[in-house]
């Protein structure tokens, strides 16, 4: 459930907000006692990672200085690494809500796991409703995503994610007078990745030169971008990475937390 997410995937369907516990749990094929017990888990690390950056005397001026104002509104788009329970968004938001509470900054986290630019495209129309002062973008690493075991092709071409990210930036500037913040992809451990039956199961590949491509585009697109790609490494280090090579442990959760806050921090 980590990965999965039924409860990000469900709501963006038609209907799917109303949808409770017992179906997210079905969809996993878990009781719903344990599927609640497991998402409570992950959300009390998630608050556990807050604090314990949040202890650190440099992050805390950094959550100060972000550029958000009393009632500001934040909305997060993006895919798993965005959507999971115990996510950076939801760690960001932790920060927030303990520092700046008395702000009554609004974040609203928008991400489906699997989705690519593309598919970013077809959501980013929600921010007219909503007319937030910041959008976060986090996309990138499955349109790098490989499919089959003699892949020719990304899933989507790097010319078409470049115009999806252009595309991304010019509707929010048409529809809403907000602020964006892109995010740049990280690279995965190709050797965790290529082996792991989760994604063997479905032929998914992912090689870091693509991904480095995908990271050039949103570093290259304009605006401000936190370039993970660069400030972790190929591959990150071992230690914030799942067994998938690909997904993060809470700890690689809290730095992509701490690198977000301070990138965002310096656009002040």
């Amino acid at each position: 459930m980590k990965v999965l997410q039924p409860e990000r995937t469900l709501a963006s369907l038609p209907g799917g907000a109303s949808l409770g516990q017992d179906a997210h749990a079905a969809l996993l094929g878990l009781p719903v006692a344990v599927y609640a017990t497991a998402l409570r888990r992950m959300q009390e690390g998630a608050s556990a990672a807050a604090a314990d950056l949040l202890a650190d005397p440099e992050n805390t001026s950094r959550v100060e200085r972000l550029p958000l104002k009393e009632g500001a509104k934040v909305m997060v788009f993006g895919d798993s690494l965005t959507s999971e329970p115990q996510s950076w968004a939801v760690i960001v938001r932790e920060m927030l809500a303990t520092r700046r509470g008395a702000d009554a900054i609004t974040w609203t986290i928008r991400a489906v796991a699997g989705e690519t630019t593309t598919q970013g495209l077809v959501r980013v129309g929600e921010v007219a409703s909503v007319q937030p002062d910041w959008v976060i973008f986090f996309f990138g690493t499955n349109d790098a995503r490989t499919q089959g075991p003699r892949a020719t092709k990304t899933l989507v071409h790097p010319e078409e994610t470049a115009r999806n990210l252009a595309e991304l930036r010019q509707r929010v500037v048409r529809e809403t007078t907000a602020r964006c913040l892109f995010i740049s992809p990280p690279a995965v451990d190709e050797a965790r990745a290529a082996v792991h039956p989760g994604l063997a199961r479905f032929g998914v590949g992912f090689r870091n030169e693509d991904l480095a491509r995908v990271a050039a585009i949103v570093r290259d697109g304009g605006g401000p971008v936190i370039d993970l790609f660069s400030a972790l490494g190929a591959p990150p280090p071992p230690d914030l990475l799942t067994g998938d090579g690909l997904h993060f442990t809470l700890a690689g959760q809290r730095r992509l937390a701490r690198e977000v806050i301070r990138g965002w921090s310096e656009l002040a």
